[in-house]
């Protein structure tokens, strides 16, 4: 396995170039295929241009917005252009990850620095958090002494950012939202035109009634869109960051389906989990009958596992039940014996055999 030695060579799986086909510089195979049959590089250039389009326009008109929210002492305009800017720098930051994630794979840094995004996207969402705490601070202030508000200007000025918002927000919904950093950009821009909307119906309200609290009322609205965004965005980034399967993946589900297959006694040690968006993992030490085909269990278990799950990426250790080059491998006893669980001492996670057994 070009030049790569295991505890357990004969039987440890090789991946297959020819039927990942997927071709690293080092010459390498890997398990791991398409993600989603999209070229990484080809969707990376185009999400950047896309970002890049979306970015100035939200500068130029954050710019602007700052000059009028003073002028007319609106909050909710204020509040726009303070997300405005955390949505200028959430795309920066996801063009910045981009780039680092586009990185090859090289020394300490076996993955790369795919990750990169993730920690972008959770920066994205800690802002959402953070900004909406002080907003919603402000927005509570105001409601109990509300300033004068000059309508017009913050009907006008909401106005036009619903245009610039709804261009910003086309451009990025151009990118590949599958990315997990570029979902974290996208929903600031979208929270950010739902403020607009709410901005100018405050706008409009203290214009044509005078009831100046509707400025307030309005931040508040989007204080709650901002919430909910950024909690989304912290748990999504969080599950990859502390190895979770990915949402809709049950490992004991996985390992329950797999332990079905002809020759498989045994299966422990299985780790599911997201190297970055949408690009899951899997690792397994998996038992076989005696005398039955490794490589023929790995490959058929391989291609489960990228049909029915989408995991294209797995590394199977495939050992035969019974084998004992250095006295590491013992015979499976029966559920109830304490000697079950000196196979693996060290094991992590349930062990699964076929039939019924507790996880």
């Amino acid at each position: 396995m070009a030049g790569h030695e295991h505890s357990h060579d004969e039987h440890a799986h090789d991946h297959d170039h020819a039927e990942r086909g997927h071709e690293h510089g080092h010459g390498h195979a890997h398990g791991h295929g398409g993600h989603g049959g999209h070229s990484h590089a080809v969707a990376a250039d185009a999400d950047r241009r896309w970002l890049v389009s979306a970015l100035a326009l939200i500068v130029v008109f954050m710019a602007g917005e700052v000059v009028v929210g003073f002028a007319a002492q609106s909050l909710a305009l204020i509040s726009d252009a303070a997300h405005m800017l955390t949505d200028a720098a959430s795309i920066a930051l996801a063009l910045v990850a981009m780039r680092l994630a586009a990185r090859p794979a090289r020394g300490g840094y076996t993955y790369g620095l795919k990750r990169a995004e993730i920690l972008s996207a959770q920066a994205n969402g800690v802002t959402l958090l953070v900004l909406s705490a002080w907003l919603g601070y402000e927005a509570v202030t105001r409601l109990i002494e509300p300033p004068a508000v000059t309508g017009s200007l913050v009907l006008v000025t909401a106005l036009i950012g619903i245009v610039v918002n709804l261009a910003a927000t086309w451009c990025m919904s151009k990118a590949n939202r599958s990315s997990l950093n570029v979902e974290g950009a996208f929903q600031h821009v979208l929270t950010d035109l739902y403020a607009f909307i709410a901005t100018a119906v405050a706008g409009l309200v203290v214009l044509t009634t005078g009831f100046a609290r509707a400025d307030a009322i309005a931040s508040l609205i989007v204080v709650a869109l901002m919430l909910k965004a950024g909690i989304g965005l912290v748990r999504d980034s969080g599950r990859i960051f502390l190895e979770a399967a990915p949402a809709g993946i049950d490992p004991d589900a996985v390992a329950d389906r797999l332990v079905t297959e002809p020759l498989v006694e045994e299966i422990h040690d299985l780790h599911i989990w997201e190297i970055t968006s949408n690009q899951p993992a899997l690792s397994a030490h998996i038992l076989v009958t005696p005398g039955g085909d490794c490589h023929a269990v790995r490959r058929e278990l391989q291609r489960r596992l990228a049909k029915e799950y989408g995991i294209t990426h797995s590394t199977l250790q495939v050992d035969h039940v019974g084998e004992d080059e250095a006295g590491a491998l013992l015979q499976i006893a029966s559920p109830g014996d304490d000697q079950s669980a000196e196979h693996c001492a060290d094991a992590h996670g349930p062990v699964h055999r076929a039939g019924p057994h507790e996880h």
